[in-house]
């Protein structure tokens, strides 16, 4: 994976937390306008209860955000701490949430973030890295698999999200 555009990542801020909100139930409408049964309801949560999970996120560090961005505006945004998986070691980081703006898919802003987040789990003393991708989520789980994450079949389960059944798979690999 390379890319011959670069976008500033940073840390995000409380100020951040409404255009990362609003980017996150954008872009899970994107995302998923093309892995869901027709019928079935997207996962969108209410913009102040998202707002309000990622405000606290960014207070608290957990997880770390950081956003892209391109001129002023944040076109993607990357959630990072220790596993959330029960029985993991110390040493296991997860990627909690990494989403692009669909019009800056393929232009090297994923890479930018996985990259801001795999630096960043490393510094905290991780040596290895999952994350959770929606099976039918084809973009997503070729993206995390060019950056060398592997599937682990035995992982697959499925999660209600904003009141949607997803099923997920975990993704691991070494940092």
């Amino acid at each position: 994976m390379s890319s011959t555009t670069t976008y500033l990542v940073r840390p995000a801020t409380l100020r951040d937390a409404k255009q990362i909100a609003e980017l996150h139930n954008a872009t899970v409408r994107d995302a998923f306008k093309t892995t869901l049964v027709t019928d079935t309801p997207l996962p969108v949560m209410p913009l102040d209860k998202r707002q309000a999970y990622w405000r606290e996120a960014i207070e608290y560090s957990e997880p770390q955000v950081h956003v892209a961005v391109d001129e002023d505006r944040i076109v993607g945004f990357v959630g990072f701490d220790r596993s959330r998986d029960k029985g993991t070691p110390q040493t296991m980081g997860e990627i909690w949430a990494l989403y692009v703006a669909a019009s800056h898919w393929e232009k090297g802003v994923g890479l930018a973030l996985w990259d801001a987040a795999r630096e960043g789990l490393q510094d905290e003393g991780c040596t290895h890295v999952s994350v959770w991708v929606p099976i039918t989520n084809d973009r997503a789980m070729r993206f995390f698999e060019l950056a060398g994450l592997k599937r682990e079949m035995a992982s697959a389960k499925t999660v209600a999200v904003a009141g949607v059944k997803i099923e997920e798979i975990r993704l691991k690999r070494p940092l």
